[in-house]
């Protein structure tokens, strides 16, 4: 059952292989001998490459279900002992992924070193998507999510700043939300929570979405930086994601008058479960640093009044 779940993950026999860290030939006997005591045909073998058939399709959940129950044997056995190990899989927005999951993983393994972590990223609705079908197991996102089979709590605020490239006119001054209208606009692809925020703030502004001139949508934050810092626009970013460039001074920052855009960075799982052993353990660790860092942001904000 282990081997069919991978190879219907992959949809490829050989990338099974390697994870596996068995033969190929042996991948495709198991298989035959699954699909023999099931008899029925689970893989569409073609020139075009591997799909599951009906009855792979229909076994694949409850092979996904049997991982997830012997991962959660696995870690409750542990934690009776007074510990927590197993697996844990992250998914995080792009941002967060990029920039400040790092640091939360490495200090959670401080703490729980025998847990194994795994960490995907994409936009905000791929990640609510990959938690509600079971991929990972707690998200990471940005803004709020629209959709009711998950549920959601705020683990840490962040600022949107408005980023120009570093020789651009409106380089540490304020300018007029009007202003926006005329310069060339980077954006966030559609499904990010960075775009959903910024739309939502100017709006409420006064400068709807049909009055931007959106030059540029970009899929990665990286990319929209780069694309600013090459002057092909402004746009809207998390301070955690420019302090490089701000310090390089590759880019630099502006002020919209009466705009402050600020957002909540969010944790997410399915909605009716309660999360335990390595996820529950992985909260507790999440906002436990939230609260550190906001206790630190406050001290320095005292120390320059």
């Amino acid at each position: 059952m282990k081997v069919f779940r991978v190879v219907a993950t992959h949809l490829n026999f050989s990338r099974a292989a390697e994870e596996l860290h068995i033969t190929q030939p042996s991948v495709s006997q198991q298989i035959r001998e699954l699909e023999a005591s099931y008899g029925a045909p689970l893989f569409q073998r073609t020139g075009a490459g591997v799909t599951l058939t009906p009855c792979g399709a229909a076994l694949l959940p409850f092979a996904q279900r049997l991982k997830e129950i012997s991962d959660e044997a696995f870690a409750a056995v542990v934690a009776a002992g007074g510990e927590q190990a197993g697996r844990l899989a992250i998914g995080a927005s792009q941002t967060i992924g990029q920039y400040i999951l790092p640091n939360l993983v490495a200090g959670f393994l401080r703490e729980n070193p025998r847990v194994n972590v795994t960490a995907m990223s994409g936009n905000s609705d791929a990640m609510l998507e990959a938690v509600t079908t079971h991929r990972i197991h707690i998200a990471l996102i940005e803004g709020p999510a629209l959709r009711k089979d998950v549920h959601t709590e705020a683990f840490m605020e962040d600022e949107l700043v408005l980023v120009v490239p570093a020789q651009h006119p409106w380089a540490d001054h304020e300018v007029e939300i009007q202003t926006l209208k005329d310069a060339p606009f980077l954006m966030r692809e559609f499904g990010s929570g960075s775009r959903r925020v910024v739309e939502n703030a100017l709006t409420q502004a006064g400068l709807k979405s049909d009055e931007l001139n959106i030059h540029m949508e970009i899929d990665s934050t990286e990319g929209l930086l780069n694309a600013v810092a090459a002057g092909l626009g402004f746009t809207f970013a998390s301070r955690w994601a420019v302090r490089d460039q701000l310090t390089l001074r590759t880019l630099r920052l502006a002020r919209v008058r009466v705009l402050k855009l600020t957002r909540k960075f969010m944790l997410a799982y399915p909605a009716g479960l309660n999360p335990n052993h390595n996820v529950a353990a992985f909260r507790l660790h999440l906002l436990a640093q939230s609260r550190e860092f906001a206790a630190r942001k406050r001290r320095r904000i005292a120390q320059t009044v």
